[in-house]
């Protein structure tokens, strides 16, 4: 791998420290386990020794992961829903970036962090995830004019999960036709209270 290039000192390490980021969490996707600080250097194209000038221990490298994902996938599903315009459409657009995450190689680094970290580093982070995530989809139905704002979300999460529960057990390559399969049931339940048009889902 090229050494990285950058403008200042400060970038080159923010830079170096991205990469031993990305490389542990590909890492983990593909292993579903604790990575070594020697395979994270290697992945990452740098001295083992390097590691440490960033992360004192496996286990901070690790936690260090945690704090990085959760912000990440929260932005996926965020920026999706503020790019929609009517409230039933940003919740289904909520409802979209969330299945699309169950499908995607992220799930199996999720997956892959709560075997290897202890619960407590996991705790905050995955409270912080959910609440940012419900507040914008508690506006969007507010704005569509329901009554049950909290209890419909939980109705919507409860309907994700379950429509995208088998994607664990299939290979990557069959994932795309099943999250279509699955959007194409949640939009059949969900279409006429979102007051979606006709128009086939994204």
């Amino acid at each position: 791998m090229p050494r990285i290039q950058a403008a200042t000192v400060a970038e080159h390490r923010e830079q170096q420290r991205r990469a031993l980021l990305d490389a542990a969490r590909a890492i983990l996707g593909e292993t579903g386990r604790a990575p070594s600080v020697g395979a994270v250097a290697a992945r990452a194209g740098l001295a083992r020794t390097s590691v440490y000038q960033y992360f004192p221990s496996a286990e901070e490298l690790l936690a260090a992961v945690v704090a990085d994902v959760f912000p990440h996938w929260a932005r996926q599903v965020l920026d999706r829903v503020a790019a929609a315009s009517s409230p039933g459409e940003r919740v289904w657009a909520y409802v979209q970036a969330n299945v699309a995450l169950f499908a995607s190689s992220e799930q199996a680094v999720a997956g892959a962090l709560t075997k290897v970290v202890e619960p407590h580093v996991l705790q905050g982070p995955m409270r912080e995830f959910h609440a940012r995530l419900q507040g914008p989809l508690l506006s969007a139905l507010e704005d569509l004019g329901e009554p049950e704002p909290a209890e419909m979300a939980e109705h919507v999460d409860s309907l994700v999960h379950q429509a995208s529960r088998p994607f664990g057990d299939l290979d990557a390559a069959d994932r795309p036709a099943a999250e279509a399969v699955a959007l194409a049931r949640l939009r059949r339940l969900l279409g006429g209270y979102l007051q979606l048009d006709a128009r086939p889902s994204d």
